[in-house]
């Protein structure tokens, strides 16, 4: 490529050498210069000729003389780089005051200069060196604004100080870069904004700011988030009904709407809402939720969360839950017995204490101390003392693992 433009670089010059011959070979003019008494006659063919090579010993004269500084600045340039590279290498290796030498020297290079402080300055945080970080940091903001603002979000994000945050990323012009979206919108959510966060979500994706994965849980926070937040009951619906059925459907989310709707009075919608999240995707954690949500009326969640034993049976987690609804309905034997089958598949202290919770509202005191006292062991990982009373066909019943079958109805070995 460069001998081509070369080449086309010389037929310029030879074709304007042609025009130029042409134009003063039919009169070659007369130049006639005076100076103190002094005249000189020439053809204005040599007068343009010796003006050139005039003017190109003028500049060969001037490269020379600056060849010793253009060696100096090439030498500096490339000890500065040395040392940037020296220095990134340092603070790999966690040798801090090495790494800050050599990037607070490098950081003298007005090109080096932003890549330079922005390591000088970890470098300085890492050992502990405040002062000389809010140098680095002070000198990065005079350089290069907007790399020196992006670096103070960080510090400041890593801090939780939201609201210092959002007032620094307010000082960019232009669009935000990937980095600066992450953070504002982290800072948008925590800080009681997260349905405004939700629209730099398309943003994240043109930009491929984060991972698959990690920008789905971000989405996800987001969604949760801004339910979180409704103030009233309209806003909630509304925002609710805004969310794609993917989203709708994730246990987070449904979670996230399902408290809210009951504090804010639409309780049947919040339990219809987290129970199709776990028919779609059936996550342990939110049924103990589900069982926990502080309704004012019973919404039929018994009947409903019976009805996921036939694919769920030995769930820990949906036996607690099982228990916890029929301790709202007072049906003490059948949350005893959900307890106790909840302890023979593995519950932790949770369903201890719920079971001292039962026999507390039934008056028997002893077992619901021995219950609590169990809860706080499991708590410690100590284990339980044993129950008595249990008959040897209440303790099988127990153990008992129901049978699961696959799609064509084979049984399946249990796990």
């Amino acid at each position: 490529m460069n001998l081509y433009r070369s080449l086309l670089w010389w037929l310029a010059l030879a074709v304007l050498g042609a025009f130029a011959w042409s134009v003063f070979s039919q009169d070659l003019g007369d130049v006639v210069v005076r100076f103190r008494g002094l005249t000189y006659t020439t053809t204005l063919a040599y007068f343009v000729l010796a003006w050139g090579l005039a003017w190109f010993l003028i500049w060969a004269l001037w490269w020379l003389l600056q060849l010793p500084l253009r060696a100096w600045r090439r030498h500096a340039r490339q000890q500065a780089r040395n040392r940037l590279v020296s220095g990134l290498e340092a603070l790999h290796q966690g040798r801090w005051a090495r790494a800050e030498s050599l990037l607070a020297k490098a950081a003298d290079d007005a090109e080096l200069r932003t890549p330079a402080l922005l390591g000088a300055r970890r470098a300085a945080a890492s050992h502990g060196d405040v002062e000389a970080a809010a140098r680095h940091q002070a000198a990065l903001l005079a350089h290069d604004h907007p790399a020196g603002v992006l670096e103070q979000a960080t510090r400041l994000a890593e801090l939780q100080r939201h609201d210092e945050v959002l007032e620094a990323l307010s000082g960019l012009t232009g669009p935000l870069p990937p980095r600066a979206l992450v953070l504002q919108a982290q800072a948008m959510a925590a800080r009681g904004r997260a349905h405004e966060a939700q629209a730099q979500l398309n943003a994240l994706r043109r930009e491929q700011a984060l991972p698959a994965d990690q920008l789905s849980a971000l989405e996800l926070q987001l969604a949760a988030a801004a339910l979180e937040q409704a103030p009233q009951a309209d806003v909630l619906l509304q925002r609710w009904q805004a969310h794609p059925q993917r989203l709708q459907l994730a246990p987070s989310v449904a979670d996230a709407f399902a408290h809210r709707a009951v504090a804010l009075g639409l309780e049947a919608q919040g339990v219809q809402a987290l129970a199709d999240a776990l028919d779609a995707q059936w996550e342990p954690a939110f049924v103990s939720r589900y069982g926990r949500l502080p309704v004012a009326r019973e919404i039929a969640r018994l009947p409903r969360a019976e009805a996921w034993m036939a694919a769920h049976a030995n769930d820990p987690a949906l036996l607690v839950a099982l228990a916890q609804l029929c301790f709202q309905q007072q049906l003490w034997g059948k949350a005893e017995d959900y307890l106790h089958r909840a302890l023979a598949q593995g519950a932790g202290a949770e369903a201890w204490e719920w079971l001292g919770h039962v026999w507390t509202a039934q008056n028997d005191s002893a077992r619901a101390a021995l219950a609590y006292a169990n809860a706080l062991r499991v708590s410690r990982d100590e284990p339980p003392l044993s129950l008595s009373g249990r008959t040897l066909r209440e303790q099988i019943a127990d153990q008992a693992v129901a049978e699961q079958r696959n799609e064509h109805g084979i049984p399946l070995l249990p796990r």
